[in-house]
């Protein structure tokens, strides 16, 4: 008998992220993908491992609601979907306004108890920062945490999240423009707590000067980008067909798999850069 999903909910909800938590009542699935569009209207997939009933879905805008789909997918088939809503909460600056406004109308914790209970967050600083980059490094001076969320806004002004394991105390944030000013907000995550946030306030460096240092040889700067092959179905079932390909040069990063369901709907398969093949179940 095919195993079965059982409740979606949303556990935790930041300005950034959404946290989703699920049940299944009987049986297990192999794995899970979460189905949603971002705020551009744009389809995204979050595959989850098999042996999780939890994921965070980060990168995503402040006061706004979105649809989330989760599916199980179990050998080839794939059962559900079951759904939920969330509104996402509002920015930083106007969510410590509000909450700062809220305590101060509730009655006092006392200081001892609140601090005793919980970790507690240290400084946050910029360890190493190249035109493109900047590593951030923080402590914790008492306790420890689940994980870490670090947010800031690109060039665009576009809310970004990273999310950083509970056991690590930095992270590089890639993808920069140089000698641009960032501010990054650093939370912790104890159980559904957010704590903090730390801040801190950098710039990143400036592009390499031509006319300061020589130009390298052009045979040195010519870099042959990879490129694909060919794309066959070496095996196809009535609900999942497998896709191969391969690449005559070079290396990529990773490949997107894109088409649409029975429904007419998008859909988007990630797959690591080291694969030559999928199944689309």
């Amino acid at each position: 008998s095919q195993p079965i999903l059982g409740e979606l909910k949303a556990s935790h909800v930041t300005p950034y992220s959404v946290q989703l938590q699920w049940s299944v009542p009987e049986g297990t699935f192999d794995s899970f993908m979460v189905q949603y569009k971002d705020a551009q209207g744009q389809p995204q997939v979050l595959p989850v491992d098999g042996s999780s009933r939890t994921v965070t879905v980060p990168g995503l805008s402040p006061s706004r609601r979105y649809k989330f789909n989760l599916y199980g997918v179990w050998g080839r088939k794939r059962l559900g979907p079951i759904s939920t809503d969330a509104v996402t909460g509002m920015d930083g600056h106007m969510e410590v306004c509000v909450m700062h406004c809220v305590l101060s109308l509730a009655s006092p914790v006392p200081e001892e108890e609140e601090s005793s209970s919980q970790p507690r967050l240290g400084e946050l600083t910029a360890s190493h920062v190249t035109s493109n980059s900047i590593q951030l490094e923080w402590s914790v001076p008492k306790g420890a945490f689940d994980s870490f969320t670090v947010q800031y806004r690109d060039a665009q002004g576009q809310p970004e999240s990273l999310l950083v394991d509970g056991d690590s105390h930095t992270v590089t944030v890639p993808g920069l423009l140089p000698s641009h000013r960032y501010n990054f907000y650093l939370y912790g995550m104890l159980g559904q707590k957010r704590l903090g946030p730390i801040s801190l306030d950098t710039i990143t460096g400036e592009h390499l000067c031509r006319i300061c240092s020589p130009p390298a040889p052009q045979k040195e700067k010519s870099v042959t980008p990879p490129h694909l092959g060919e794309l066959t179905a070496p095996d196809v079932t009535p609900d999942s067909v497998q896709l191969q390909w391969s690449v005559p040069e070079g290396t990529f990063d990773s490949f997107t798999v894109q088409y649409k369901d029975a429904q007419g709907q998008p859909q988007v398969l990630p797959v690591d850069g080291s694969s030559r093949t999928v199944t689309v179940p």
